[in-house]
């Protein structure tokens, strides 16, 4: 098996594990029959997704550099990526930090504890998480193939998961959720998209 065929291969089973134990159904099927799981199947969760996160990185070890950023503008990418890593703990923090790492305790995925979030970050776009995740990844000043290939497929799977996403929040906040995405965009913030011609 190629190199490439190979880090595909992890990063399709990645994905298909890490989305498919993000289902709701399946999620309450594991927690209702133990309560051990009920408090830390966020936890349990996210260090599977590292682990396995770390078996997709470990393949196509010795990929080729395909560019490199000279000087002083290198330094400027990795100040940038900094930004939007501090940008992403934000995001996380409007949400609940502990309920993000799992460790917030038995009503975690409580429903009726959950909560829109429409500030802060999220009033510039409604999945900032996915958005400052992209920009990290194209930020990075060594492109290698392998990171081109986990920039192009991460993007790729960041908006399938967002889109996601976006029905589950419909059917939980209904009309609240649907005035959300009248007034803010998806995953491109306003400012970089170009109005057209106003309409006659």
């Amino acid at each position: 098996m190629s190199d490439v065929i190979q880090f595909l291969f992890r990063f399709s089973l990645f994905a298909m594990v890490h989305s498919i134990l993000a289902i709701p159904s399946l999620k309450r099927w594991f927690t209702v029959r133990s309560s051990h799981l009920r408090r830390f199947y966020r936890l349990y969760y996210n260090l599977a997704s590292l682990a396995l996160f770390g078996w997709v990185m470990s393949a196509y070890g010795n990929t080729a550099v395909l560019y490199v950023v000279p000087g002083a503008w290198s330094l400027v990418l990795y100040g940038m990526q900094l930004v939007f890593l501090v940008a992403l703990c934000v995001c996380v923090s409007q949400t609940g930090t502990a309920e993000f790492l799992g460790i917030a305790g038995p009503t975690q995925d409580d429903m009726k504890t959950h909560r829109l979030i429409i500030s802060g970050l999220y009033r510039v776009v409604r999945h900032p998480l996915y958005l400052f995740s992209i920009l990290f990844l194209i930020s990075n000043p060594v492109i290698s193939v392998r990171w081109l290939l986990l920039t192009v497929i991460s993007i790729v799977y960041f908006i399938v998961g967002a889109l996601i996403e976006e029905r589950r929040l419909l059917k939980e906040f209904g009309s609240d959720y649907q005035a959300y995405q009248r007034t803010v965009p998806f995953i491109i913030p306003r400012f970089f998209i170009r109005k057209g011609p106003a309409q006659p």
